[in-house]
């Protein structure tokens, strides 16, 4: 039975690296996308070009909060635990900043139209 267990808590971690690098991977990709496609609207003269950014880099880093919400599974230590908490307190405010942002430039680009 120890075997048993033994072999699913590897099997446990192993399949949350896997996802957790996985979310990372499509929080990065979204970004590079994301600024590939605000620098074309940009030497386009797009109006809308920062609201397109800024919620690129939301959608991002709501990959990499995910990917570091999942790697709380198998935190070892509470040194561990602390390093990973004050990296997810600094992308949700990160995150929230940038909402409040988009909220803003929806209503500049709102005001622009009439």
């Amino acid at each position: 039975m120890e075997t048993f267990i033994a072999s699913f808590n590897s099997c446990l971690h192993y399949f949350v690296e896997l996802c957790t690098t996985i979310m990372e991977l499509f929080g990065v990709t979204i970004l590079v996308f994301t600024a590939i496609k605000s620098f074309i609207g940009w030497v386009k003269k797009d109006a809308t070009v920062r609201l397109n950014l800024a919620q690129g880099i939301a959608l991002a880093l709501e990959f990499k909060l995910g990917g570091e919400v999942l790697r709380t599974v198998i935190v070892r230590e509470w040194e561990e635990l602390g390093i990973l908490g004050a990296i997810i307190l600094l992308r949700g405010v990160l995150t929230f900043l940038i909402h409040w942002e988009i909220k803003n430039e929806k209503k500049e680009i709102e005001g622009n139209k009439t």
